[in-house]
């Protein structure tokens, strides 16, 4: 918490004003995605807007693993309801109905796959149909009436969660203050660690869809006078509620009411898919209408699942409309299509390790990179005056000067000194994927070939956009 609150201020807001002015800005040039926007800022760069690949490269990989463990999402709502995980009472049964369920294994819960793949083309059929709808008659109307039933089922089980006490008075430990008290008391010694530095930047960059170029292209649709510097902190405001406060009142106090410190401490090196899938189905199941709030619990996470899901695909949407003149049909089907076939592997061999990898070089990587790149073009190529100037026309605040400090020195040596350290610590290891089991090895070569291709493709598509332009202009 200590890494993540440190890159919000330090990183996570000055992106978010960053992303907000320079995405509105390339859209007054007709840019709405980062190569096109890059190239805006610094014309008498060639090789800037291939740099701008990476915000339409990250998202794409992101969207192929992120649809897959978003319909989890959506099956799980409708298992809470029916009672279908009911007789799993134990960790090990629930994590067995998980794996059946995707399709590692076949039990006595899921015989096949064929339920998971069912959910999964319901979710991705309904996130191509609302990109397809477009930004006001599609994305806006989901978030709007998507975020006010996800903020009131949040409320509903933070409520229920923080009233659950000490449910076992022979425990005494067992009990969510113990929980509340798991999640805020810092482990110091984890601060010299790069890697949750890394992953603490790259957590502030998702969820907060910065280092990305999704805000880039949204914001491109603003008008001069449309104020950036309020809605980017609104926006961050907005977040962090949901996602410290709510969101860090759920899981974590629950676990801890039921299955105590130690226990937590175990649950919680699981990851974030035993968090979800397997503890708070198991505490929900241990309190009155468990069906109920078990829907509640994943039918809000699908609901965020999905207002990121759609702004993940859209800039390669509008990159195919505004840059090869695709209607809006035709584009969302292209891209369909592609990341369709690219997620084959992600559901049927998620048992190699394939969503880790994606998510480390899509998820964390590309976002920190990106987020480097925009910055430094930012403070050092579009310069501090004319950037300051630029964030403040038609804003109602006015943004402590010391970000201006900020945004120019800390932020772009914060993210340099993440990468450069993580390059010494961790890169070798990744690279010749020393950590992996032998017999994953292969496939995690596999997919890095299928990511190069994708961005090779994708440079490509730039390069031929950018030659059509200059043929025009001769």
């Amino acid at each position: 918490m200590i890494p993540y609150f440190v890159a919000l201020f330090l990183l996570g807001l000055p992106l978010m004003w960053i992303e907000w002015t320079i995405g509105r800005f390339g859209g007054g040039f007709g840019h709405s995605t980062a190569p096109g926007i890059f190239h805006t800022i610094w014309n008498k760069n060639k090789f800037i807007k291939y740099f701008g690949v990476i915000g339409i490269f990250g998202p794409t990989v992101i969207f192929i693993y992120y649809i897959y463990v978003e319909s989890w999402l959506l099956g799980y709502s409708f298992f809470a309801l029916l009672g279908k995980y009911k007789a799993c009472t134990t960790e090990e049964a629930m994590v067995a109905f998980l794996q059946g369920y995707q399709g590692v294994v076949k039990n006595e819960f899921f015989s096949s796959i064929a339920p998971s793949y069912f959910f999964f083309l319901v979710t991705f059929l309904l996130n191509v149909l609302v990109v397809h709808c477009g930004i006001s008659k599609g994305i806006e109307r989901v978030c709007k009436y998507g975020l006010m039933v996800l903020f009131i089922f949040a409320a509903v089980l933070v409520v229920r969660v923080l009233t659950l006490g000490t449910p076992d008075t022979a425990k005494p430990d067992y009990n969510v203050a113990n929980g509340l008290g798991f999640l805020w008391n810092p482990d110091w010694s984890a601060l010299a660690s790069a890697k949750v530095w890394l992953a603490a930047s790259g957590q502030i960059f998702f969820t907060l869809s910065c280092g990305i170029g999704v805000i880039l292209t949204y914001a491109s649709y603003l008008t001069k006078n449309d104020d950036v510097a309020l809605s980017g902190l609104t926006a961050a405001a907005t977040n962090e509620v949901a996602e410290v406060i709510l969101g860090g009142s759920i899981v974590i106090p629950a676990a801890v009411a039921f299955f105590g410190p130690t226990g937590i401490a175990k649950i919680a090196k699981g990851g974030a898919f035993n968090l979800g899938f397997v503890t708070m189905p198991l505490v929900l199941q241990k309190v009155a209408f468990g069906e109920i709030l078990g829907f509640m619990w994943f039918m809000l996470l699908f609901i965020a699942g999905v207002t990121s899901s759609i702004s993940l695909a859209l800039p390669a949407v509008v990159f195919l409309e505004d840059e090869f003149n695709f209607s809006k049909g035709k584009a969302s089907l292209v891209f369909g299509t592609v990341t369709f076939v690219l997620t084959q592997p992600v559901i049927f061999l998620l048992a190699r390790g394939i969503v880790d990898e994606l998510h480390f070089w899509g998820g964390t990587f590309c976002l920190v990179v990106f987020a480097t790149i925009e910055t430094i073009l930012f403070g050092w190529v579009f310069g501090m005056e004319k950037a300051w100037t630029e964030m403040h026309t038609g804003s109602d605040i006015t943004i402590p000067r010391i970000y201006r400090f900020i945004i120019k020195y800390i932020t772009p040596a914060f993210l340099l000194f993440i990468l450069s350290f993580w390059f010494w610590q961790e890169w070798t290891p990744v690279i010749l994927l020393r950590n992996v089991p032998a017999e994953n090895v292969p496939y995690l070569i596999g997919i890095r070939l299928m990511l190069v291709g994708l961005f090779a493709v994708l440079a490509f598509l730039v390069w031929v956009v950018w030659r059509r332009k200059k043929v025009r202009s001769l």
